[in-house]
């Protein structure tokens, strides 16, 4: 049995991230900022009031987590927005920011003040978008998320090095264009699957794939 935390769980691919692991028998710590009853109903220890963009409230999960040890940290957490190059007006700029908040530094902020609970054989999956690759951008738009995850690529990359002389191990995973409330229901595969995809990937996660970028379906991505 592992010990999984995952963040944003409340909803979405986190919901079902958290479905499937306590459904296979592992431990889930769920943290998000406010619960439902959707995630209260899978069995989880749920974490309320973790917001990925605030230290202090990341240090507080640190610290209630106490001598536990993570085995999977799964970055999930984000928001989407949708700024066109002809609406970048100041709004836009602040929703810009939000997104990097969110997107970029908060899987940075969650594995460092978590980074004491990961112990040799560790994995943290970042959950990503192929929408940050810029090899893969042939539509533009969408500034401020193409930017935040493209940011969080270089993030992860990093923490991939960072980590690896620890034993840990770091894989960004774009899920798929996932029918989820963060893009109007609309999408090209449920939570359920997009979620049993990931696991997938998680657990074939290695020392020797650490640092790659990859889509749920198990392909290698441009940067």
């Amino acid at each position: 049995m592992q010990t999984v935390l995952i963040t944003g769980a409340n909803r979405g691919i986190g919901l079902s991230l958290a479905r499937r692991y306590t459904t296979r028998g592992d431990r889930v710590i769920a943290a998000c900022r406010q619960s439902s009853a959707e995630l209260e109903a899978t069995g989880a220890q749920v974490e309320a009031g973790v917001d990925v963009t605030d230290a202090k409230a990341l240090e507080a999960l640190a610290q209630r987590l106490g001598d536990n040890r993570i085995d999977v940290l799964v970055c999930n957490a984000g928001i989407l927005g949708r700024e066109a190059l002809d609406g970048l007006d100041a709004d836009a700029f602040e929703r810009m920011r939000r997104q990097f908040e969110v997107n970029a530094l908060g899987p940075l902020r969650t594995v460092h003040a978590l980074r004491g609970a990961l112990g040799e054989g560790a994995k943290v999956g970042i959950v990503t978008s192929r929408m940050g690759s810029v090899a893969d951008n042939s539509s533009g738009g969408r500034y401020g998320y193409r930017a935040s995850k493209a940011a969080v690529n270089a993030i992860g990359k990093s923490l991939a090095v960072d980590l690896e002389p620890r034993g840990i191990a770091v894989v960004l995973l774009h899920p798929g264009y996932v029918a989820t409330d963060m893009v109007g229901g609309s999408g090209d595969i449920q939570p359920d699957d997009a979620a049993a995809q990931l696991v997938q990937r998680l657990d074939e996660l290695t020392l020797g794939t650490t640092g790659t970028f990859r889509h749920a379906n198990g392909e290698s991505l441009p940067w």
